[in-house]
């Protein structure tokens, strides 16, 4: 049973330098595709833009019913270390855990020089408090109620916008925590309070207080971007309650969700988690697997989807800081249409990671920006269109692009323009395709019989040369590559993740007690999901555990799915333990099955389907066009700025099923432009995905 369907429903995606938003007709199947210019200084302007455009074409806005949201509002606020003041409340004795970390560094292991990132909460700002919990919950030192009153006094008069509470083993034993945040709202109302307990109430203390602080840091700037956001869509007339945000683990929450119970950090891999959910749910037929290119203004997201299903994460850095949530398993880099190229000062060319972002945009866009970018460099090798960019609603101006990389790129190098495009297109192609070569080493992916799926404004512009790099002999351009987030976010269900911590040899673990940690998870969610305004009786749950062999010091999420029926018994930890055996040995290479195994976590995954979009299958016609009746003409471009090439231009939607073209060619549509090397073929699908496959051996 899901949620009924209504007349439209809106995604939309907000990235470095365009905003797409993607609207279905449920009643029709129609989509409609708007793309405006991204606002950093306040994304959600041109989100009110996006939706303006469809009002001005005839869409009711009372007929919006369902409003889902990809944002990296949270990510560029930790990028740009633009977040909340925050304090911190810590157990008496450990106030050096967030200085001290996990004594791991990132980049050179000998760096002498080597520093952490600065304290979320300085130790100006962290009060420690006497209290104590043993490591099964039991408690050692009552909360002095006194000292957390004294502390929430000193945070407010220091002006502190969110206080962060992370007390030892308040995974086991929430109550301290529960009661300080309601002296902290009587002595300081209004303030942001974030419990470790609710946040990520997990064992190992320095990723639960770094996820704490985290999501204490971002969420008066998220609860800021909703509460504006919010009023626009009131004022531009969309009543529906049904607003959703899309999180890191590829699902959807309310809004009221991300502001409530410590899930904003929940939404820090929110904009990128689109484009994957998305590969994942209409992207079925390429079984093998999929590797996910998502190349748009500012960056690449790279991602693998296996058995229709992305891989997934628990455990990530962000901003060189520890966020232990639930995300779909992705890398990203800075290579984006707005990567700025420079000389280095050793007299190298480089690509990023600086980015002309939206503001004021490669030098092609006209707005003001000098620097050259890979946009500018597709441009003046003549893989863009510049009389057809966005359609033709935008032109792009290249005697700038070509200007730019004059100026700043061929001269100093003493190389023609040509030659400094090509090397800049080949500097961020390879930097990619290493990408997901190494990605790929690190999960035992074999390339060569997976598909590369590129999306976003730039991403069918080089997927073929990356592809060549890896030898990968297939790729898969879909119908509305630079809205394909968009369209994601259209794809996905609600869901919520759950965890608690219960160290535990698995011998020793009841059944009994073990179902009843789960289902007073499973109530939680329940209660939480009313909350939100949403039917409980809607939810599904999947339950895992995360075990581990003894003495070991990182754990496996093993699934349960078909171990047991109403309950569990003695018989279904027995296939939980053999389940981990076989986990253990495909991930790792080996299994000690002879060796104890410990219980570490319990986990309730929520999940409420909401009608999706459903693409729609077309026949060939009869008697299908030829391609010619695409074509538009012919266009010289430069591949390694020498040789030059005469391809065929072709309009995208012009195209019939069934139809194929040979390169040098290039399809160009609204959304996005795709290159076509020789050697190489493309047919058009029944889903109107464009599959190139390289020709020969």
């Amino acid at each position: 049973m899901t949620v009924p369907a209504s007349r439209y429903r809106l995604g939309v995606d907000v990235g470095g330098t365009h905003t797409d938003l993607v609207l279905l007709d449920a009643t029709t199947g129609e989509l409609m595709v708007e793309k405006v210019s991204s606002t950093p200084k306040n994304p959600a302007l041109g989100v009110l833009d996006g939706v303006s455009r469809f009002i001005a074409r005839g869409v009711k806005p009372a007929d919006i019913e369902f409003f889902a949201h990809g944002t990296t509002i949270t990510t560029n606020a930790l990028l740009e270390m633009r977040g909340a003041k925050v304090g911190l409340l810590i157990t008496k004795g450990f106030r050096a855990v967030q200085e001290v970390q996990v004594q791991a560094r990132d980049g050179n292991l000998f760096d002498y020089f080597y520093s952490l990132p600065t304290p979320i909460a300085p130790q100006s700002l962290t009060k420690e408090i006497p209290e104590r919990c043993d490591y099964l919950g039991n408690v050692l030192l009552p909360l002095d109620h006194e000292a957390v009153r004294q502390a929430a006094r000193e945070l407010k008069a220091a002006g502190v916008e969110a206080i962060a509470v992370s007390y030892l083993f308040s995974f086991m034993h929430p109550a301290h925590e529960e009661e300080t945040r309601r002296i902290i709202q009587a002595e300081f109302p209004g303030v942001h309070v974030s419990l470790s307990s609710e946040v990520l109430p997990r064992i190992r203390e320095w990723p639960r207080l770094s996820t704490t602080l985290l999501n204490a840091y971002l969420e008066p700037v998220m609860v800021h971007y909703i509460d504006h956001l919010n009023k626009g869509l009131d004022q531009a007339g969309i009543v529906s309650q049904q607003r959703f945000l899309m999180q890191s683990n590829g699902g959807v929450m309310p809004f009221s969700a991300a502001i409530a119970g410590g899930r904003t950090v929940h939404t820090l891999f929110s904009g990128p988690a689109a484009g994957a959910q998305a590969s994942a749910y209409l992207a079925k037929e390429a079984s093998a697997g999929l590797v996910t290119l998502d190349m748009g203004g500012t960056s690449c997201d790279i991602a693998f989807i296996e058995g229709g299903v992305p891989l997934e994460t628990t455990e990530g850095i962000i901003a060189r800081r520890q966020v232990d949530v639930p995300a779909l398993d992705m890398t990203t880099i800075s290579a984006g249409g707005g990567s700025i190229a420079a000389i280095d000062g050793g007299g190298f060319l480089t690509v990023g990671p600086q980015s002309a972002g939206a503001d004021p945009g490669p030098a092609c866009y006209g707005r003001g920006g000098t620097q050259p970018t890979v946009t500018d460099a597709d441009l003046a090798c003549g893989f863009l269109n510049a009389d057809y960019f966005l359609g033709g609603k935008q032109k792009l101006d290249a005697a700038a692009s070509r200007a730019a990389l004059e100026t700043h790129i061929a001269k100093p190098l003493k190389m023609s323009v040509l030659d400094a495009a090509a090397g800049i297109r080949r500097i961020v192609d390879m930097r990619m395709a290493d990408e997901v070569r190494v990605f790929a080493a690190k999960r035992g992916v074999d390339l060569s019989a997976f598909t590369l799926l590129p999306f976003g404004g730039a991403g069918a512009v080089h997927a073929a040369a990356v592809a060549e790099e890896l030898g990968m002999r297939r790729i898969l351009v879909p119908a509305r590559p630079g809205a394909f987030s968009a369209l994601g976010l259209l794809c996905t269900d609600v869901v919520h993740d759950y965890i608690r911590s219960g160290l535990k040899p698995l011998a020793d673990v009841d059944a009994d007690h073990a179902e009843d940690i789960f289902r007073q998870l499973e109530a939680k969610a329940r209660d939480e999901l009313a909350a939100e305004g949403m039917d409980a009786n809607l939810a599904r749950f999947t339950r895992e555990l995360d075990l581990r062999y003894t003495g070991q010091g990182y754990e496996l999420r093993t699934p349960l799915d078909g171990l047991f029926q109403d309950r569990l018994t003695a018989q279904s930890l027995a296939g939980a333990r053999e389940r981990f055996d076989e986990r253990h040995a495909q991930i790792h290479g080996h299994a000690a099955k002879e060796r104890p195994v410990e219980v570490v976590s319990y986990r309730v995954r929520l999940r409420v389907a909401v009608p999706k979009y459903q693409a729609r299958e077309e026949k060939a016609p009869p008697s299908p066009r030829p391609a010619s009746a695409a074509a538009k003409g012919q266009r010289t471009i430069h591949f390694d700025g020498k040789a030059s090439v005469e391809a065929t231009l072709y309009e995208r939607d012009r195209f019939d099923v069934g139809v194929t073209i040979a390169g040098p060619a290039i399809v160009e549509q609204f959304d996005a432009t795709t290159v076509i090397p020789a050697g190489w073929t493309a047919r058009v699908d029944g889903l109107r995905n464009l599959i190139l496959e390289k020709s020969g051996s």
